[in-house]
């Protein structure tokens, strides 16, 4: 789905939203630029592999914290991790390097990937791209997990990272 096929689809989910449309942007640094309305709710999306290839992870942390991928396996009982490839990327979530997003997950027909979420989003708005990254879409954290659990996405909420960003 493109952009304009996600807000699309949140409409008929019937799931309130707000868009922020802003110049492309592939990392957190090129974000700080970038006029945001809540941008102590933006994520931060790892897309993430086990040692042995087999296994995938999508680890969504608010935009300032950092991840420990060795802390992170082991407080999840996991193999070692390390980042995917861009082409696992466009595989398995038909994204590219710099528009990483839960909503990709929606490309996941086969819920290869598992969908990691830290739990200081619930309760509060959640940014995302919506599979472009040249716009973050703002929903509410709980109705994002509803409906990647609605897909058949695995959803675990857990704690992840601790220190901020520098």
């Amino acid at each position: 789905m493109n952009k304009e096929e996600i807000y699309a689809w949140l409409t008929e989910q019937d799931v309130t939203y707000e868009v922020t449309e802003h110049q492309a942007v592939f990392n957190m640094e090129e974000l700080k630029a970038v006029p945001l309305p809540y941008p102590e709710w933006d994520a931060k999306n790892l897309f993430v592999r086990d040692d042995k290839k087999r296994n995938y992870y999508l680890l969504t942390v608010k935009g300032e914290k950092k991840v420990d991928l060795k802390t992170f396996r082991k407080e999840n009982g996991l193999r070692a991790l390390s980042f995917a490839s861009a082409d696992d990327l466009q595989a398995y979530l038909g994204l590219t390097p710099g528009a990483v997003t839960p909503l990709g997950l929606l490309h996941d027909a086969d819920h290869a990937v598992q969908f990691y979420l830290d739990e200081d989003f619930l309760g509060h708005k959640i940014g995302v791209h919506p599979n472009d990254n040249t716009a973050t879409v703002w929903l509410a954290a709980g109705d994002l997990v509803r409906l990647l659990q609605d897909f058949g996405t695995d959803v675990h909420i857990v704690s992840i990272g601790g220190n901020h960003a520098d």
